[in-house]
């Protein structure tokens, strides 16, 4: 299933009309930072920097060759069937820590 604007679309990425787009697929999980003015709320600069409001996620791609790349504008891309077992495996405040 492919999600636009956190909504799921009722199609498959087989089915989007731009296929070669980065494409939200499987599951969303959304991401809340927990440092101020780093990935929560604003920085001193006044720029947005908050996760959500950014709608930065972990979510599954139609893309996977490029799987270990940068390919997104935050977001952490896993494979459909690794995001579906993550969504099962966690709830809903686990906390989870990103890094290189």
């Amino acid at each position: 299933m492919v999600f636009k604007a956190r909504q799921a679309t009722g199609k498959l990425s087989s089915e989007w009309p731009t296929p070669e787009d980065n494409l939200i697929t499987s599951r969303i999980l959304w991401l809340d930072g927990l440092e101020f003015g780093h990935n929560q709320g604003v920085a001193p600069d006044g720029k947005v920097v908050d996760t959500r409001r950014r709608f930065v996620y972990i979510h599954g791609t139609n893309q996977f060759d490029r799987l270990g790349q940068p390919n997104s504008h935050g977001c952490v891309l896993l494979s459909d069937s690794d995001v579906i077992r993550l969504f099962e495996a966690v709830s809903v405040g686990t906390r989870v820590l990103i890094r290189d």
